[in-house]
């Protein structure tokens, strides 16, 4: 598969795309610094410099010309400003949503946040506008024709991945170690599980592929 990573020198991306690389499939990392590029050649993946808070439908469609998949694994991160929570949690998850349809790439995965839902939406606080954000983002996904899953992790960990998970909807809240975000991702690709699904997911106690058949 050829997969297109948007957010591609993210801590969940980079280790993504070593998933795929070594399972023999292409990824494509799309990152905004170029310094970036020798993290993401060192995973196997292919870097493509594309600023997607100042792109076009047209030049991500072009990035996303013969993919397989996309996948949204951007974010503006802890201490960035409440403009740019949606800028890119928001806008530019629609954008690569907008390109996917354009280029004629049928699966879209997106890393979303567990409880986006349930923002305050009278609150200025930074983290209810991340998941005001994360939750229109998702709207959008799902309106779309799309073979779209949404993926939403509880508290991220850099925890050694155990490929132990629970999912399911409206789970309570847990933690989830980074490579298995990964893995479930890569799972996701690879089996064409959960599609035009939305789950949570944190550390459980099922293998990965099994919580993924048992969202069907």
């Amino acid at each position: 598969m050829r997969v297109v990573i948007a957010g591609g020198h993210g801590q969940i991306a980079l280790i993504l795309e070593r998933l795929l690389a070594d399972a023999g499939h292409e990824p494509i990392a799309v990152i905004r610094n170029p310094e970036h590029r020798a993290d993401v050649d060192a995973t196997g993946a292919a870097a493509v410099v594309l600023d997607l808070e100042a792109a076009s439908v047209e030049e991500v469609a072009e990035v996303l010309k013969n993919a397989d998949a996309a996948v949204f694994a951007a974010g503006a991160g802890p201490g960035s400003t409440a403009e740019r929570k949606f800028t890119v949690d928001r806008d530019a998850a629609i954008l690569l949503a907008d390109a996917a349809e354009a280029a004629g790439v049928p699966r879209l995965v997106v890393i979303s946040a567990m409880s986006a839902d349930r923002f305050d939406p009278v609150s200025d606080d930074v983290f209810q506008l991340y998941l005001r954000a994360k939750s229109e983002a998702d709207a959008s996904v799902r309106s779309r024709e799309l073979d779209w899953t949404i993926v939403r992790p509880g508290g991220l960990t850099n925890d050694p991945g155990t490929g132990l998970v629970r999912a399911g909807s409206a789970l309570e809240s847990g933690r989830i170690p980074r490579a298995d975000v990964a893995a479930t991702i890569a799972t996701l690709l690879e089996s064409g599980a959960a599609s035009r699904t939305q789950f949570d997911i944190v550390s459980g106690d099922d293998p990965i592929a099994a919580a993924l058949a048992g969202l069907a």
